[in-house]
């Protein structure tokens, strides 16, 4: 039984329980049970919202102001979420980002939010829940709305909402434009603390954050020499044969310069080292490629021992081999193949360089490219590298082997030179040195992660759009494996230096990972509230708009076109979403 079925399995449980507990009349007044959900109500704090609504003018503008943000962050949630939907039904792709456990902000069921950090996660909820149903509150006192309870929102423990619960009868007394800023204050205030915590993030928590000497390993290729070696996730390659590493580069560079088909690591500075006997190993697999081999990480790894009867040991004797040939005879573990040496073109993306070729095998991402303008490709990373030296609009000659035989084309190049979007050729899809091992993300300013990602360089705008999509970092291609914090094995990749320094690495990084989990909940929060569907206040806004759009308009019957644009919009909502969740499943 997986850990949803676990999970749903207890929440059944709790349910039955609880309203047992109900219906016998053990809970008190302010508890009430609706199924799974649980909710607490108090009329605590509604003294402390009168006091500090006193600046009215103050909170006003405000919420006028979060009224204009929520209304186009809404119109973009719309277009987001249509366009996601349509692009879900004409390619449905299942990833682990659409597994419909991951919409639920649960550490331990979300594959993005490990049980590691769940109590940075659950008080960034907390803060999130407490600022959005707080501005709601805050504002009501300012229009004289009055508040009949305020409480708390239970996914049987778990907290997954607040809220504040205005009377009835007052809030249809208040005018439209005091309403609407209501409903906008909960998601301006996340959208506040998202701008605070980030200001703080990547201002003195972050400034003083630094990756640690070495090439960080956040992980083994099982079945390869490192798997067997003393190499581990969490460890530091300082060192490769004495000469010192500080980053992929570099480590690269010295083992194509190691002499010899065993190498010595020194790790985490020279605490320990460990030997490793290189072999050139297949670590992934392209759907169809031409050596027709497909990893299974369950069984052995499948190991290319020669190339034309070279014998290789290392990616840089594969190379060099590879060079050589064109078309060539590969002796591996699963036997003999005769594949052209190439970069293998799984797809093209468009707008990369070779999607104005016109050429069916090329164009449709079916051959081998062996030569660019007369030069040698051997891989599709010298692929990429050979078209970053040309032009949009250049015209170049292509060397392919498709369809059993090599062809020369001449192609026009689109596009930009990076964006080519080759799959894995003879060397990506049939051979790789096990002894590269994965790297680790750096957020430090200025500094150089060890995947290659410079953060110091980028607009403060490219820092939140890196931090937003770091959970999820793995599963977009932007790194090797999700990032959700400075704990565990991560943690050792960094060091902490300057002024907070003093108080100690485990302070700083607790610091960082509430900062980063509480601004990435309130923005998610704030701007699912936005989505333009009832109940969230996202839908709220949209009525208040109609009716006030409706009302200058010449009809007769104004309360149920208002109630068909809302309800039109909030259903095309629903399917957007159930798409997004269910479809790439349902509609493979």
């Amino acid at each position: 039984m997986n850990t949803l079925l676990w999970v749903l399995a207890g929440v059944l449980v709790y349910s039955a329980a609880v309203t047992a507990l109900a219906t016998r009349g053990y809970l008190p007044d302010a508890v009430r049970v609706q199924g799974p959900l649980t909710t607490i109500h108090t009329t605590y704090g509604r003294r402390f919202l009168g006091w500090l609504a006193t600046p009215r003018r103050l909170w006003r503008a405000w919420s006028n102001l979060g009224v204009g943000i929520a209304l186009v962050v809404m119109a973009g949630m719309f277009l987001f979420l249509v366009q996601g939907a349509l692009g879900t039904i004409r390619n449905p792709t299942p990833s682990v980002a659409n597994e419909p456990s991951n919409f639920l902000i649960v550490p331990g069921v979300n594959d993005f939010l490990p049980l590691a950090v769940a109590p940075e996660i659950v008080a960034g909820l907390l803060v999130a829940l407490v600022v959005h149903e707080g501005g709601h509150g805050l504002l009501c006192r300012v229009e004289d709305i009055d508040i009949d309870s305020l409480g708390l929102v239970l996914l049987t423990l778990i907290p997954v909402g607040a809220f504040v619960e205005p009377d009835e009868e007052s809030q249809r007394a208040a005018d439209r434009g005091a309403r609407t800023r209501m409903f906008a204050a909960g998601v301006t205030n996340n959208f506040a603390v998202t701008i605070l915590a980030f200001g703080l993030l990547f201002g003195p928590v972050i400034g003083s954050i630094t990756a640690a000497p070495g090439v960080a390993v956040a992980g083994i290729y099982p079945g390869t020499a490192a798997d067997d070696s003393a190499l581990a996730a969490g460890d530091r390659i300082t060192a490769v044969n004495g000469q010192s590493v500080d980053d992929t580069d570099e480590l690269e560079a010295a083992l194509d310069a190691a002499e010899g088909a065993s190498v010595t690591l020194e790790l985490d500075g020279g605490e320990t080292t460990t030997t490793l006997d290189r072999r050139v190993v297949v670590i992934g697999s392209v759907r169809g490629n031409p050596a027709n081999l497909s990893v299974d990480p369950d069984e052995e790894a499948i190991e290319v021992t020669a190339v034309n009867g070279t014998a290789v040991q290392t990616e840089a004797e594969f190379e060099r081999a590879a060079a050589r040939h064109e078309l060539a005879r590969l002796t591996t573990s699963e036997g003999e193949r005769v594949v052209p040496l190439g970069a293998y073109l799984a797809r093209i993306a468009p707008g990369s360089p070779l999607a104005a070729a016109s050429d069916d095998a090329l164009a449709n991402g079916s051959a081998v490219v062996t030569r660019v303008g007369g030069q040698r490709v051997v891989d599709s990373e010298a692929l990429r590298e050979t078209l970053d030296g040309y032009s949009p609009g250049d015209t170049v000659a292509v060397r392919a082997y498709a369809d059993g035989s090599f062809r020369n084309y001449t192609v026009t190049l689109a596009g930009s030179g990076g964006g080519n979007d080759g799959g894995g050729g003879a060397e990506d899809s049939a051979g790789g040195d096990d002894s590269r091992a994965t790297g680790a993300a750096t957020l430090g300013p200025t500094t150089r992660g060890t995947s290659g990602v410079v953060v110091g360089d980028i607009s403060t705008l490219g820092l939140v759009y890196v931090a937003l999509i770091l959970p999820l970092a793995g599963s977009v291609g932007l790194l090797q494996y999700n990032f959700a914090g400075f704990y565990g094995d991560v943690a050792g990749f960094y060091d902490v230096t300057g002024p907070l320094a003093a108080f100690g690495e485990t302070p700083v990084f607790l610091a960082a990972n509430l900062l980063f989990w509480t601004a990435w909940i309130n923005l998610q929060l704030g701007m699912f509230n936005c989505i333009p569907g009832y109940p969230l206040d996202g839908g709220r806004i949209l009525r208040m708009v109609a009716e006030g759009v409706v009302s200058r308009l010449p009809v007769g019957d104004r309360h149920r076109l208002v109630r068909t644009i809302t309800t039109s919009v909030g259903l095309v909502m629903l399917a957007a979403l159930l798409v997004l969740m269910f479809g790439p499943r349902l509609l493979t």
